[in-house]
């Protein structure tokens, strides 16, 4: 069973790493809460936390998306088609509720108030897997495609979905982020590059890493638009 003690803990640590303090936190000194996913063998994966202070995730297995109000404790659960298979979500500021239906090709997005869902399908069918979703500072979402090597953008004003076939074979692109430019950064996971488009022209710019054997899957961007990732 999955719990959010660990990512609470990484966010906790992770924040005096980023205020340059050097922090040591004694085990009997730091209180974790857990709250146990009520919905066994689902794969809940991939909180983010709305302007409400609502946990929300979804379970991939179990092809539903999910919110924990950390107050009560309650668990609330909004059902996806079989087969969906979300992979990730993110929330918007109106509170609109946005998720990569990995197996389903398409991005969809729920509103919460009425448990309406509008599904965005890939225009490109080989674009068949959003898998990380990103908000640009426009509230657009850049997304990446793993299996089928693609990276895009859903301009959600118009509805137009645009993609980029990664070309090295096997890229896998993974994890995604922002700069201050607007620039989305991804891991190619399958290979040892990093990589960006530019947002004006969707051209691909792809960084080999130090060493070939590098298989860089996450990554974060620094309000210097330093990139670090994990290999």
């Amino acid at each position: 069973m999955k719990h959010f003690s660990t990512l609470l803990l990484a966010l906790l640590l992770l924040t005096g790493f980023l205020t340059g303090a050097v922090v040591i936190y004694a085990a009997d000194t730091v209180e974790i809460t857990e709250w146990p996913v009520p919905w066994e063998n689902t794969r809940p994966r991939d909180p983010y936390v709305d302007n409400q202070n609502r946990v929300w995730f979804v379970g991939q297995i179990g092809n539903y998306l999910a919110y924990l109000d950390p107050e009560t404790g309650e668990f609330k659960r909004y059902e996806l088609d079989k087969g969906t298979d979300p992979h990730n979500l993110i929330v918007d500021k109106d509170g609109y509720v946005w998720y990569a239906g990995n197996r389903a090709s398409h991005i969809g997005r729920l509103d919460p108030r009425t448990g309406e869902i509008t599904k965005y399908q890939m225009p490109d069918p080989e674009a068949r897997d959003p898998h990380t979703l990103v908000f640009n500072q426009s509230g657009d979402i850049w997304f990446t495609a793993q299996g089928s090597g693609f990276v895009g953008k859903l301009t959600t004003a118009t509805d137009e979905v645009q993609s980029v076939k990664i070309p090295t074979p096997g890229a896998r692109p993974y994890g995604i982020v922002l700069d201050s430019r607007d620039r989305p950064w991804f891991c190619e996971f399958g290979t040892d590059k990093i990589g960006m488009i530019d947002p004006d022209t969707m051209e691909l710019l792809a960084i080999p890493m130090p060493r070939q054997e590098a298989q860089p899957r996450r990554l974060m961007v620094t309000s210097d638009d330093k990139i670090f990732y994990v290999d």
